[in-house]
């Protein structure tokens, strides 16, 4: 009689250990599915979160899980890519200058947002990455730091966002010393990398999220900071999709959402428009535009168009060192040779090798550039040149169908002055000789 009261006992026993952990299982995922389920930004197969809730609460265990994973829809949002319609572009533009002009501009100061002495950085084997750069840049400007591939652009930017240390010289960010200043510098800096890499399982509200925390937000003021940085950067209506879906042109503008979740004095952005197409670019340009007067941007890039649009100021970085920083304008008019373009009419057998043939050997031509259906004529003495190219073409006996002086660019600026500065000439290492002391002396 012990022995059976024992037994039931046992079964007993056993039986809610079995059904405990399973009614707590039960429970725990249709209180985590109800609360993904009710997620502002949360989309349903049927559009009836009613629907899904009533799934959840009364198909016992069975109702969580097909909620996960037959309910949710993440693919919704698909058809939204790197362009918006042009009726959303002006829509788009307007919401980013609504919402910047809710936040804190920069204040009216005469120091510089970004200050560099001497700033040098080598590698190992004696690789000279960065030499002496002795840089400032305004408050509120938008910055272009130019540089063909391997200058020194990014590892300028590593050691004034304190990813790396400087082997020498000295800098500043908004205030506050580069190397090892730790939060105090992150707290006034936002960075986006030249290749932005997230999680892909992660969505876009939660990154933003996330990076908010990491800067010490939370609550309400977390929530309204995420919102509104999705509104600037155009991602509202795909911030509920997971990143990993994302295209390239909206993981840009995820990855400048990210770095502007701490409302930064100082804007880090390496290479932002890069690998991006024509419509991603603009919409890239249209939100650094807006950022004039809410912070400093120090964009660093060599798509020389994009430079001209959007920047104030500008400096030019070959081979590790500094060759000329300044107003764009200011540098056009001191670099830039005036250059004269000539348009041959259409259907003239070799009319372009012909103009070119003309034009060389004349002492005002500084360079003649061909391209299939137009010459560029670089001159050194804009005024004998505008008198005398008309009669040489002429001359050549080819008909023009256009014929101007036009605006030297940026380009012509760069490519001159990269050419010219070319890799820094090392001083000749003291050659020993055999049986001399170091002051030539036996």
């Amino acid at each position: 009689m012990a022995e059976s009261a024992w037994m039931h006992t046992l079964d007993a026993t056993t039986i809610a250990l079995v059904l405990i952990p399973i009614l707590v299982l039960q429970l725990g995922l249709m209180l985590f599915a109800l609360y993904d389920l009710f997620q502002e930004d949360r989309r349903v197969r049927g559009d009836s979160k009613i629907m899904w809730a009533l799934i959840i609460a009364l198909v016992n265990l069975f109702g969580p899980l097909l909620y996960f994973f037959v309910g949710r829809d993440d693919s919704r949002g698909a058809e939204i890519g790197d362009a918006l319609p042009a009726s959303a572009e002006k829509a788009s533009a307007d919401s980013i200058a609504r919402v910047l002009a809710t936040w804190p501009s920069l204040p009216q100061t005469t120091d510089a947002a970004v200050v560099t002495t001497g700033l040098t950085k080598r590698y190992g084997g004696g690789v000279l990455a960065l030499d002496h750069l002795n840089l400032t840049v305004p408050s509120g400007s938008i910055f272009g730091f130019l540089g063909p591939n391997g200058a020194g652009k990014t590892t300028t930017l590593r050691l004034l966002t304190g990813l790396a240390m400087a082997t020498e010289g000295t800098g500043s960010v908004a205030g506050v010393a580069i190397g090892g200043s730790g939060g105090e510098l992150a707290r006034n800096i936002g960075y986006l990398d030249q290749d932005p890499r997230f999680y892909g399982w992660m969505r876009g509200r939660e990154l933003l999220t996330m990076v908010g925390q990491l800067h010490g937000l939370h609550g309400a003021e977390l929530r309204g900071r995420v919102g509104e940085v999705l509104e600037i950067v155009g991602l509202t209506d795909a911030a509920h999709r997971r990143i990993g879906g994302y295209s390239g042109g909206m993981r840009q503008r995820l990855g400048i959402g990210q770095a502007l979740i701490n409302q930064p004095r100082v804007l880090f952005l390496d290479e932002p428009v890069s690998s991006l197409d024509p419509e991603g670019r603009r919409d890239i340009l249209e939100i650094i535009s807006k950022l004039r007067g809410t912070a400093t941007v120090f964009m660093s890039t060599h798509i020389l168009n994009d430079v001209e649009r959007v920047c104030d100021r500008v400096a030019i970085l070959n081979y590790g060192h500094l060759v000329v920083e300044g107003p764009i304008d200011e540098l056009l008019d001191r670099y830039a040779q005036p250059v004269y373009e000539l348009e041959p009419e259409p259907r003239q057998p070799g009319a372009v090798d012909r103009l070119a043939a003309a034009m060389r050997g004349q002492a005002w031509v500084g360079e003649i550039k061909t391209e299939p259906d137009v010459v560029r004529v670089f001159v050194n003495d804009p005024k004998v040149a505008g008198a005398a190219i008309l009669p040489l073409v002429v001359a050549s006996g080819v008909n023009l169908v256009r014929y101007e002086r036009a605006r030297p660019s940026l380009e012509d600026v760069f490519l001159r002055l990269v050419a010219e500065s070319g890799p820094p000439v090392a001083a000749p290492a003291p050659v020993p000789v055999w049986g001399l002391d170091g002051r030539g002396r036996r």
